[in-house]
């Protein structure tokens, strides 16, 4: 298992780590590349262990109507529709026009490029702008934004939804009191806060890889 920025969480045992990693299946060929152009360019993706439990809170849930803050070069855009099935929506959202072209290209040859709608743009103002509400929410935008992309997403989803977020342990920084200036970890602690004070929501924080915060609206 090569062990990139994309695997480690931080916090997790390295053989811990790597045992996890190493019980995974082979992924096919447009998913292992996105893995390799991911390591070698540094884009943050959610790997193969945190997409394997997207796919699995999809399929359990049934959603259908996807919105995704924050997609990179789809790699979880992949992972989510695939789950989602064949007459799933998922949106696909962000402000680089250049990872969206480059992610196209891999819904097109993934063979799911029908189920998905692209949108380049500020995550947080395009699904406010989204018309209806959705099953799934799956917030990955900059750490700072995350309370804000909170109060966006809650309104846009329906009740019985799923709000999942990723990266909510912060290389376990999120458990330790943030620099002044660390407007990053302040962002995840202030989401983690929010989201189990509400009394919309029941989360659960889930320590794998990075921390992954999955929200059910009642």
């Amino acid at each position: 298992m090569i062990r990139t920025e994309n695997l480690r969480s931080g916090y997790i045992q390295d053989d811990v780590e790597e045992y996890i990693y190493k019980l995974l299946p082979e992924r096919d060929a447009v998913i292992s590349e996105i893995e390799e152009y991911a390591a070698e360019h540094r884009v943050p993706i959610i790997g193969p262990a945190v997409a394997r439990m997207l796919a699995l809170f999809v399929q359990v849930s049934g959603a259908k109507r996807i919105f995704e803050m924050g997609s990179a070069i789809g790699y979880s855009t992949i992972w989510l529709a695939r789950a989602a099935g064949p007459k799933a929506k998922v949106i696909y959202t962000d402000g680089d026009p250049d990872k969206a072209r480059r992610a196209k290209e891999y819904f097109r040859r993934a063979g799911v490029a029908k189920r998905i709608d692209v949108r380049v743009g500020n995550a947080l103002e395009l699904v406010k702008k989204a018309s209806g509400k959705f099953d799934l929410i799956f917030n990955d935008v900059d750490k700072h934004q995350y309370p804000d992309a909170l109060r966006a997403a809650l309104p846009k989803l329906r009740r019985g939804g799923l709000l999942i977020t990723d990266n909510t342990l912060w290389s376990g920084k999120a458990a330790r009191p943030a620099a002044p200036d660390d407007i990053h970890t302040q962002g995840v602690q202030e989401f983690n806060r929010l989201v189990y004070a509400s009394k919309e929501l029941y989360p659960v924080l889930i320590p794998l890889r990075d921390g992954v915060t999955v929200c059910r609206k009642l």
